[in-house]
């Protein structure tokens, strides 16, 4: 996204009417600068009424990422973190990734307003609307090596229903390998990235993506069921309060992780899991499949699953998990 465009954004966060005139002026642009700027906004998903006479404005007001605010609503917890917001980036990932190559610090983190290269799972996009979702990345280093990360997708996703709850959302699930479910639709992802030697150091650069407010424009270029935070809040959330609660929630349960692994987070992953003792199918890697019944996972973070051969167990890899029954909240 342009400069340009962000700048346009941010005056019309307020939800209320600017017209292109008015806009040119304040920002010093043509109107026809201001044109293109609602037409990238428009690609990005951003619905924009216009009305003749009046100008432009959003169907609601904006909270647009705010550093200081961020770290206003962390509290006493803002001086962990090393926090950047940006208007505009590829991947949120993809940059925490080079910064840390250089030796940014353990909990640095970068949130985006827009990615352009957004990534999931297996290489899949992912689609986010400007001020409609959070998408940022938490860098973590670790003494332990690499091998001592098993299990910190599920670890991070039992991290993201914590503070999901605590925005009011009783009955968020989890499906592994890393992603959070309400009512069987896709409510947040998780895409970890990790370096480091076998005996350590090591580091993870934890990825995340929340829909906090889906725009049908979004909705339409998303191929799975998904649903958003407000819809299942019954409520507008300020995007800023809720990263900050996320952010809490992912450094405490990191700290309990850097200690212990996985093992202490088993049994509350397992009581989320929203395929607990539900068939499933399995797309392994050379596109075979595999059904059984989901049994939980083991304390390394692998998938138990009882199939006719007996217990079989699944690390993520390239793995694709499909429900045969509908999922806990589905019914």
């Amino acid at each position: 996204m342009k400069a340009l465009t962000c700048r346009v954004l941010k005056s019309l966060a307020d939800g209320e009417f600017h017209s292109g005139q008015t806009l040119g002026c304040a920002l010093g642009m043509s109107r026809g600068s201001v044109w293109h700027a609602m037409r990238e906004l428009d690609a990005a998903g951003l619905e924009i009424y216009r009305v003749r006479g009046r100008g432009y404005r959003l169907p609601q007001p904006l909270s647009l990422l705010d550093r200081v605010e961020v770290e206003r609503h962390l509290g006493r917890h803002a001086a962990r973190f090393t926090l950047e917001i940006a208007d505009s980036v590829g991947s949120t990932n993809t940059l925490l990734v080079r910064r840390a190559e250089i030796g940014a610090p353990s909990a640095t983190v970068i949130a985006a307003e827009w990615q352009s290269g957004g990534r999931g799972r297996q290489g899949r996009a992912w689609h986010a609307g400007i001020g409609g979702a959070l998408t940022f990345s938490l860098l973590w280093r670790f003494a332990q090596g690499a091998s001592a990360l098993a299990g910190l997708s599920l670890a991070v996703g039992v991290a993201l229903a914590r503070a999901i709850e605590k925005l009011g959302v009783a009955d968020a699930g989890l499906k592994w390998p890393n992603d959070v479910l309400w009512r069987g639709q896709k409510l947040a992802g998780i895409l970890i990235e990790t370096q480091g030697d076998a005996l350590g150091p090591s580091l993870a650069v934890i990825g995340v993506g929340v829909n906090v407010r889906l725009s049908d424009a979004v909705r339409s270029r998303i191929d799975q069921e998904v649903t958003d935070l407000e819809s299942a809040c019954g409520r507008t959330l300020d995007r800023n309060e809720v990263l900050a609660l996320l952010l809490v929630e992912l450094s405490t349960m990191l700290d309990t992780f850097t200690r212990e692994g996985f093992a202490p987070l088993r049994g509350e992953w397992q009581r989320r899991h929203a395929h607990q003792d539900r068939r499933v199918t399995l797309i392994l890697p050379d596109a075979q499949r595999e059904s059984g019944m989901a049994r939980g996972v083991a304390e390394d973070g692998a998938l138990l699953v009882e199939t006719r051969a007996g217990m079989r167990r699944y690390h993520s890899g390239e793995i694709s998990l499909r429900s045969t029954r509908p999922a806990k909240g589905d019914e």
